[in-house]
């Protein structure tokens, strides 16, 4: 690492975070608007590339830039970066992860606020030359309940403003303690009972598989008549078809969306309905976040160049993981995922257990790899290895690592137990392959896969037939299947990998099928 590095910016940043850059001794390189092949082509001699949204980071990028140290994120996501390759190849990747926090939480309040009172609908209107006083009654926010989906750092902003109309704050997060939510003056309840309950609701859950159409016709329909949802989250987390036939035929009264499930959206069926106000995700559009996420970036960049420590690395780099346990970091992430998706809400205690030769090593970072894995799946804040911890204590998740040289029946195994779950797995041959070898004390030998599904069933003839016929009815193709020997020798599981997402209907199918006590996904594409 040189003293002074070329850094490659993509895309604007602030002058500000520019400028430290340089004051810091670099050589920054300002191009804009680079197509992908000219991209790969200017990496050659490039140490650090800071981005935005639009870029993309592709292995092959990656690949082309033999000197890179790391990949500044001038923001919150990181679907435009290849963080898998850039941890294979030692890189850092950092982002900017608190820098648009309150915008969000203010564009809320804000959307909150407009569709209560009808005020983009009205704007238009007058600006048009209709004075239409009694077509756009409004309603109060005093008294009335506010329902908040993922009670994370901006549900929390949320609620914390809400309260200062005077609403009433119930929230739906399965891994937030009541004591922590109490503490805030919110009532946790199901996602039932505050889509029954809220007369406004809002969603700051991140996208996952297990997000991705949670707000769907089953769940609308539920809805207390009139109410109106907001979303300044991500698109698709709302199945937007589904909102429109709400509004349409009730029960939602309106809506206010700053995302949409594919963006730029410039047309769409919401856009035809007088009770929905919409924006083109302008949540972190304000100067204060701009300004935030070019200097914080700029710093992680520099701190990266130096070799410091970087509080908002999201990845680990080569230096700081052990040849022997290196390969093991991605796996323990995805038991963590795999554990999250078992689990209906956060353990009190998470003990993650080391088998064999990994018990030699330090497995510190293995254990921040499988916290990784799992607030990943359950967080709405982008985590890393340094915030990962913080996470685990902010849910009142105690963490307990143990290690032990015994290698039982593999080499190695990693072991995670909580809450009356568990699941362990190793690194199989040669190329170091990754299986699961047990979930819920069950054994299975199974690779992880994108769409994964865990049936609980009685240890009767016929059932897997019937499970295989349900399946291939609703055109769902198994690409692998086992069936879990309990320590009794019961087979009274069956863990599935499917070629295509298996959907809530089609889970409802199987448990009604005789036999089957429970099937539950654990992780979909």
């Amino acid at each position: 690492m040189s003293a002074m590095a070329r850094v490659l910016v993509t895309e604007k940043i602030a002058e500000r975070g520019l400028q430290k850059l340089r004051d810091a001794g670099h050589d920054v390189d300002v191009q804009l608007q680079l197509s992908p092949e000219q991209l790969v082509d200017v990496v050659s001699d490039v140490e650090a590339i800071v981005i935005r949204s639009a870029t993309k980071v592709t292995k092959e990028v990656i690949d082309a830039a033999p000197d890179l140290v790391v990949i500044g994120r001038a923001g919150i996501g990181l679907d435009n970066v290849d963080t898998a390759a850039a941890t294979a190849r030692g890189v850092m990747v950092v982002n900017a992860p608190q820098s648009n926090t309150l915008s969000a939480a203010e564009h809320t309040i804000a959307l909150l606020l407009a569709q209560a009172r009808n005020i983009p609908q009205a704007h238009t209107a007058l600006k048009a030359g209709r004075w239409e006083r009694s077509k756009w009654n409004g309603v109060e926010l005093s008294d009335k309940t506010l329902g908040i989906v993922g009670l994370g750092r901006i549900g929390k902003l949320v609620a914390q403003r809400a309260m200062a109309f005077g609403m009433n704050i119930v929230a739906y997060d399965p891994f937030v303690s009541e004591d922590r939510a109490r503490q805030i003056n919110v009532e946790l309840v199901d996602i039932d009972e505050l889509i029954t309950l809220a007369d406004f609701v809002t969603v700051h859950v991140a996208k996952t598989p297990e997000t991705e159409g949670l707000l769907d016709a089953g769940l609308l329909a539920k809805a207390k008549p009139g109410q109106r949802i907001i979303n300044v989250a991500r698109g698709g987390i709302i199945v937007e078809d589904d909102l429109v036939d709400a509004i349409r035929n009730g029960p939602i009264g309106g809506a206010a969306l700053d995302v949409f499930n594919e963006e730029p959206c410039t047309g769409s069926p919401l856009f035809e309905l007088d009770e929905v106000v919409v924006t083109p995700h302008l949540g972190a559009s304000t100067v204060e976040a701009q300004d935030k996420a070019g200097d914080t970036i700029a710093e992680m960049v520099v701190l990266a160049l130096s070799g410091e420590f970087v509080p908002y690395a999201v990845n680990v780099s080569a230096a700081e993981a052990s040849e022997s346990i290196r390969p093991y970091l991605p796996l323990a992430e995805r038991l963590g995922q795999l554990y999250a998706g078992l689990c209906e809400r956060a353990p009190e205690t998470l003990e993650v257990e080391y088998h064999g030769q990994l018990a030699d090593y330090d497995t510190r970072i293995l254990t921040l790899s499988v916290l990784k894995g799992f607030f990943g799946v359950v967080s709405d804040e982008p985590v890393s290895y340094v915030n990962a911890p913080a996470l685990a204590e902010e849910h009142g998740m105690e963490v307990r690592p143990s290690t032990s040289s015994t290698a039982r029946d593999y080499v190695n195994l990693i072991t995670v137990r909580g809450a009356g779950h568990s699941i362990a797995g190793t690194l199989v041959g040669l190329r170091g392959v990754p299986k699961v070898m047990m979930v819920d004390e069950h054994a299975v030998d199974m690779p992880p896969a994108q769409n994964m599904v865990v049936i609980r069933n009685e240890d009767v003839p016929g059932v897997i037939g019937r499970v295989g016929t349900a399946l291939g009815e609703a055109g769902i193709n198994i690409n692998d299947m086992v069936v879990g020997q309990s320590p009794e020798g019961q087979s009274a599981m069956m863990v599935l990998a499917t070629a295509t997402p298996i959907e809530e209907a089609v889970i409802r199918q199987l448990e009604s099928l005789e036999g089957i006590v429970s099937a539950h996904v654990i992780s979909r594409e």
